[in-house]
């Protein structure tokens, strides 16, 4: 994985990017057996995190033998499993669909609406992975 890792200067920039990294991998770790919480996007949060605050933890997140592999092909530009972008376009809909019901604001529907057309728009985007 040839990726230009630039650690941040600022220390607390850094530290804070170091927290949400591994809250998002404590997340995606979870998300591996509670079937509504999404692990891809954690772990690729974390990945984004590590690659601007820590060399080591980024290399060893990538380099993971189980937590590896959910993110290594989305990284290398080989794409999103076509099961995973059903079950993340799938499962954001419903979450903002239930969030809709919920919420009365009209503000806050429009919000969340438009953010999950155009995440959705991302996701149809990007190049599916065909697995050999």
């Amino acid at each position: 994985m040839a990726r230009e890792i630039q650690e941040q200067r600022n220390p607390a920039i850094r530290y804070a990017l170091l927290a949400i990294g591994w809250l998002s991998v404590a997340l995606g770790v979870i998300g591996i057996f509670l079937p509504v919480l999404p692990t891809t996007p954690f772990l690729l949060l974390a990945a984004a995190c590590f690659m601007r605050s820590s060399k080591r933890f980024y290399l060893w997140l990538v380099n993971h033998r189980q937590l590896g592999p959910w993110i290594v092909d989305y990284l290398e530009g080989q794409g999103i499993p076509l099961k995973g972008k059903i079950y993340s376009i799938g499962l954001m809909w419903l979450s903002i669909g239930l969030s809709c019901y919920l919420v009365p604001l009209f503000w806050a529907r429009a919000f969340m609406l438009t953010s999950a057309v155009l995440v959705s728009l991302y996701i149809l985007r990007q190049k599916t992975l065909v697995k050999p």
